[in-house]
């Protein structure tokens, strides 16, 4: 009897093995195995070329897209050159991190063999990295965090989000840091200095050699809404006052009382590239008693050359809505840095140096550089680089 049982036993469980292993071949073999389970998608060249590559079987027409790869309006255009994959070599490229995706007959789509992504306003795009700018490398020594932050806005009556870089030994110690705001462009978004802007990496070098102080950076999201540059269409209230409010009523006071941050304006900083470098002056000087330093890259007051851009307060009205903070003597005591750079095939290169003579034409000791380069990510990694090791000395 009981071998009875134990033969039945045993075939059961034939039985169930072969099934499952049936079921195991049918379901894998519903799922061809292509290129692109094994696709390299990105190779980086010793000479800094770099050659992308996508599976798209059933594509017409690939595009490299990407916006601080140069000249790809011209050398974008991808090749098939085996079995549904296609291929594109470019560069050499400088050192730093790029944004890229694939347009596929008009479809833009980040790469799917690569887990690196990078958000923007309302896209997100693959990341990659070139070597070679030992700033901003990722290197052996104590690294420090970023903290995605989910928070209500009270004067806006929404949840909003910030990303926040807290320096290495920051959750194992007691101490206070000076803290910094740094601030995004028009195409960006919360996300984007910790992760093409690399700013991270950034202050972890320079904490690690000594060449800055440690400090806490919050990065927040400059845009309370769509893209959009002036009044939405539902409000006259322009959006940079909405991100001015939140910055002033909400972000600022949350960080103050969440995290272990000294105050007073010697010790706190703000800076901001393009459309954060605009957002930078729009908080900085109407509140000079609260900032000891600032920093403007690749921007300055938009418009303020000819031609109202934005909102009545913006553009070339800016300076008289401004006047009193502009001209307030008391307002600039133990103002320590103000501070400019714009690339010298930067669009806003004119708007740049009209800003720097306004202020100067006020009494304010600007330090302005021109660089090589333009509006590109490649400029604004080293000058946050620099900027960091200005501040809170």
């Amino acid at each position: 009897m009981k071998s009875k049982k134990m033969i039945k036993l045993r075939t059961t469980l034939a039985l169930f093995v072969i099934t499952a292993a049936l079921f195991t071949a049918t379901s894998f073999s519903q799922f061809r195995i292509t290129p692109n389970d094994t696709l390299t998608s990105i190779t980086i060249h010793p000479d800094s070329k770099v050659t992308f590559r996508v599976y798209a079987p059933k594509a017409e027409t690939v595009f490299l897209g990407g916006s601080d790869i140069p000249n790809l309006m011209n050398v974008g255009k991808m090749s098939l050159i085996a079995e549904g994959v296609w291929e594109v070599t470019v560069g050499p490229l400088d050192a730093g991190s790029y944004r890229y995706n694939f347009n596929v007959d008009g479809i833009s789509v980040i790469d799917p063999r690569n887990p690196q992504v990078s958000e923007s306003n309302m896209n997100s795009w693959s990341l990659m990295y070139v070597p070679g700018a030992d700033f901003m490398e990722m290197k052996n020594v104590p690294h420090g965090a970023v903290s995605e932050i989910n928070y209500y806005s009270t004067a806006l009556n929404r949840f909003r989000r910030m990303h926040i870089y807290t320096p290495a030994g920051y959750e194992n110690n007691e101490k206070e840091y000076p803290v910094f705001y740094l601030l995004h462009g028009a195409f960006d978004c919360d996300d984007s200095w910790s992760t093409v802007g690399r700013a991270g990496i950034i202050l972890d070098n320079l904490f690690a050699e000594g060449k800055a102080e440690p400090m806490i950076v919050v990065m927040p999201a400059g845009h309370t809404g769509p893209f959009r540059f002036g009044a939405p269409r539902d409000t006259t209230k322009p959006f940079v006052d909405e991100f001015l409010e939140d910055f002033n009523k909400v972000i600022k006071p949350y960080v103050e009382t969440n995290y272990r941050v000294l105050t007073g304006k010697e010790n706190t900083a703000i800076a901001g590239l393009s459309m954060g470098g605009g957002h930078t002056l729009n908080i900085a000087i109407p509140n000079l008693n609260q900032f000891g330093y600032f920093g403007v890259f690749s921007s300055g007051i938009f418009g303020i050359s000819g031609g109202n851009t934005f909102a009545p307060n913006y553009g070339p009205n800016w300076e008289e809505h401004n006047k009193k903070f502009l001209d307030d003597k008391s307002l600039k005591e133990n103002l320590k840095l103000v501070w400019f750079a714009t690339g010298k095939d930067d669009f806003l290169l004119e708007t740049s140096r009209a800003t720097v003579k306004m202020l100067a034409n006020h009494g304010f000791m600007v330090k302005y550089k021109e660089t090589s380069g333009g509006h590109t990510w490649n400029v604004w990694r080293e000058y946050l680089n620099e900027f960091a090791q200005l501040i809170f000395k």
